[in-house]
């Protein structure tokens, strides 16, 4: 009887998993995806392609010298032939009127009215300016007899991970784990009701909590494809360093994507149609693309707007992911992002549930 009953056990197991629901929606799903050539592009391609653009935009050239303007009349050409002692300065004589717009325009940092002792023009709220300022009136003090009690030597040290690609590429990880959270998810699930497909759903033998986990489940198995080949790009073709954990690296970005996901549910929940939808992800990614340090550092806005951007969930998944691959930081170094992402997940799910209708 063993021997008989084995085989119609291993007949009976593909049939168990064909009528489960849950494994024919994640099928449906990857199939879905892969039918749709936009949408393979903008989960893969457009992430590398913006990239590749950054990464040489932003790429590591020699500084660029200080710009001065001097303006012309007695003594501007001692002050030039002073300045140009220095090869990092580049001062050009100029008119008044010119050197006034030279400033201006940006196209001079500092203008410098000879006399005894000169005059510095520059603007307070520009860091080149300010640079400028001690650059240029180091070298007439040095002109004018100043002798230096000691010379400092210089050690010059660049590294990966100090460079503009090495924090852009975390924070378009970040990006684009948000952005499928929210697009493939919310938009796919109104684009379907809005067809009256969610109705014919009704009617066949599956859970509404199976139908949404179906989604979180085929998000999450291309995060296993979607992290690697970003990362794995930006390392061969920018050196970007990875000093943690590929495994710290891939909780981090599980739980940002079930996150976003969850999100993605929340909006979709109730919305009857695909610009209803649309506004609501804009609503709720626009904030996070300008406050949460995609491009640029958070901690450039006032410190009052701290405490509600460290509370986004965009900005603890890019913080973790910075802290891993430029760090080294491991899971418990990021528990307070990973704890924030986890209770985002929880509470988006839980609502989506709740409130979720098939009409």
């Amino acid at each position: 009887m063993t021997d008989l009953a084995a085989p119609v056990a291993r007949r009976r197991a593909p049939r168990l998993l064909d009528r489960s629901p849950l494994a024919q929606l994640v099928l449906v799903r990857i199939r879905a995806f892969f039918r749709e050539p936009s949408t393979v592009f903008w989960s893969f391609g457009f992430p590398i392609l913006l990239t590749i653009a950054l990464g040489i935009a932003f790429r590591s050239r020699p500084p660029e010298p200080v710009r001065a303007a001097v303006i012309e009349g007695p003594g501007a050409e001692a002050v030039r032939a002073a300045l140009a002692a220095d090869p990092g300065v580049a001062a050009e004589i100029l008119p008044e009127p010119a050197a006034r717009t030279a400033l201006r325009t940006g196209r001079a940092a500092l203008v410098v009215v000879p006399g005894d002792p000169p005059t510095y023009r520059t603007d307070p709220t520009r860091p080149e300016s300010r640079l400028a300022r001690a650059s240029v009136d180091d070298l007439l003090q040095r002109a004018a007899g100043r002798a230096d009690v000691f010379r400092p030597a210089d050690a010059r040290v660049t590294e990966p991970g100090a460079r503009y690609v090495d924090f852009l590429v975390p924070g378009l990880l970040g990006m684009n784990v948000m952005s499928a959270g929210m697009w493939g998810i919310g938009w796919v699930i109104v684009e379907d009701r809005q067809k009256k497909l969610l109705k014919r759903m009704v009617a066949t033998p599956m859970r509404r909590s199976e139908w949404l986990l179906a989604f979180v489940i085929v998000r999450l198995f291309f995060l296993v494809v979607e992290v690697p080949v970003l990362v794995g790009f930006a390392m061969l073709a920018f050196d970007v360093p990875m000093r943690g954990s590929w495994l710290a690296l891939g909780g981090v970005a599980v739980l940002g994507a079930l996150a976003f996901s969850g999100l993605g549910l929340l909006v979709a929940s109730r919305a009857r149609n695909t610009q209803t939808v649309g506004g609501l992800i804009n609503l709720v990614m626009m904030p996070m693309f300008i406050l949460s340090g995609v491009f640029f550092s958070s901690d450039n806005f006032p410190r009052a707007m701290q405490p509600a951007i460290r509370a986004l969930p965009l900005t603890a998944l890019n913080d973790a992911l910075r802290a891993v691959m430029n760090e080294g930081a491991g899971l418990a170094g990021v528990w307070a992002q990973a704890a924030l992402l986890a209770a985002v997940a929880a509470l988006a799910f839980g609502l989506a549930l709740r409130f979720f209708r098939w009409s």
